[in-house]
């Protein structure tokens, strides 16, 4: 249901909003790990690499849907502060309506494009099979991936960051139960894993349809609101093209990364991967912070409330950075036993708790660039975030851990260091804009 964050406690509000999101995205992940846990259990490790690779490519996939949704969020969120409901209907129509036909387009690009995806992420040989029928079954499901993703913005921009929550527990719950029947009792293997992540998305769709007209959560919309309009189809790529284009850079960066690592030996290349796995699981509160600061930013400018825009950026900032720092100091004494969570072998364990010990100081910096983005975003401004995160990722990043990997062949505690220095460039950039921005009075009254 619609909520307005316009007036109010600002904490409380973030609070409010981001709470839900946290477990949403918590969930996701948990959804994202059932498939290779599952048929970890069953099959052999062909099978599990075929989902490893598999799931990697739709991960990335969902990321770039969700970044393209951003621009329909954050214009549904100003339209809910300026309580402009003709406006807010028609862009919820016209998201509905462009991103059917981009799911249909998606679906066919990618289902033709299914042997050149595996080459390209050096699939090993015994696994290529397996994960070509992955794939195909995951690429037919793009619809409801896009109409999951799809309906979760247009309920986050109205200020409902609680239904998503539940549409996710559904498709969590179903893709779990769908996994352990087609990969534990028929078998399937990486089809089965494929099964369960299209169906359960299917049925979370239908369910999330089902009470959005049962109970009339979008009042007011008409057949027309459905016609494709030029300016507001312009308006919704305007932003979320640069933010879609900007996590499947930051995607390719760490796939560049890993096999940098890769290269390093089996030991390091197991070491990386299970942080990887850690951070971003610590990484669940700086992107909730992101989707809420864009978000709650959002209705505050279409209220014509700048000042308290600003002030969402700070406490996002500010909760980010305290958590942050809670989670670097505990890992500079307890790395090691978070890596032997994954692992047994004293040297992954040992290598692991190197490259977390410097990699998790990214949590405070990368906390502040993600506030950053949400708030750029908010503004129409995506272009920047955009441009900060190819820039500090292919200019900073990568050359940085490339850098580490040669020439401290025995240790991965620089390495580590190339993610936050990398994030520091963000958040110099950001900082800059921002008081740029602001000195010329753009962040004073745009809408």
């Amino acid at each position: 249901m619609e909520k307005n964050f316009t007036t109010g406690s600002v904490f409380k509000a973030i609070l409010i909003f981001s709470i839900p999101y946290l477990i949403s995205y918590f969930l996701q992940t948990l959804y994202g790990m059932a498939d290779l846990f599952i048929i970890g259990q069953f099959c052999a490790v062909e099978s599990i690499t075929a989902v490893s690779i598999g799931s990697q490519v739709m991960h990335m996939l969902t990321l770039m849907i969700v970044g393209l949704a951003m621009g329909s969020t954050i214009l549904i969120g100003k339209a809910v502060g300026s309580k402009n409901n003709v406006e807010k209907n028609k862009v919820i129509g016209n998201t509905v309506s462009i991103f059917m036909i981009f799911s249909v387009i998606a679906t066919v690009l990618l289902l033709i494009a299914v042997d050149p995806i595996v080459n390209v992420m050096s699939t090993p040989t015994e696994s290529i099979a397996s994960t070509k029928i992955y794939l195909t079954i995951c690429f037919l499901g793009i619809p409801f991936i896009t109409a999951y993703n799809v309906i979760s913005s247009i309920f986050r921009g109205m200020g409902d960051s609680k239904s998503p929550m539940y549409f996710i527990a559904i498709a969590c719950a179903a893709n779990i139960l769908i996994d352990y029947i087609f990969i534990g009792q028929l078998n399937f293997g990486p089809a089965g894993a494929a099964l369960g992540t299209t169906l359960s998305q299917t049925i979370s769709v239908i369910i999330s349809l089902f009470f959005v007209f049962k109970k009339r959560m979008i009042p007011g919309m008409k057949k027309t609101d459905f016609s494709l309009d030029k300016n507001i189809i312009i308006k919704i790529f305007k932003i979320g093209i640069p933010v879609a284009l900007q996590d499947g850079f930051i995607q390719i960066s760490f796939i560049v990364i890993t096999i940098f690592a890769n290269l390093r030996g089996l030991n390091d290349a197991a070491a990386v991967g299970i942080v990887e796995k850690l951070i971003g699981i610590f990484f669940l509160v700086p992107s909730s912070m992101l989707s809420t600061v864009s978000a709650l930013s959002a209705q505050n400018i279409g209220a014509n409330k700048n000042d308290r825009a600003k002030s969402v950026l700070r406490y996002g900032a500010l909760i980010s950075v305290i958590f942050g720092i809670i989670i670097s100091i505990a890992m500079q004494f307890y790395a090691n036993e978070a890596v032997s969570l994954f692992t047994k072998d004293p040297v992954v364990i040992n290598l692991g708790g190197q490259y977390m010990k410097s990699y998790v100081w990214d949590c405070i910096l990368a906390g502040i660039h993600f506030c950053f983005s949400g708030f750029f975003c908010a503004y129409s401004l995506s272009i920047i975030s955009f441009a900060h995160n190819c820039f500090s990722s292919f200019l900073v990043r990568i050359p940085l851990a490339y850098i580490a990997s040669v020439h401290f062949a025995k240790t991965l505690y620089p390495m580590g260091f190339a993610a936050p220095i990398g994030s520091s460039v963000s958040v110099i950039i950001c900082i800059t804009a921002f008081i740029i921005l602001n000195k010329k009075e753009i962040l004073n009254g745009q809408k």
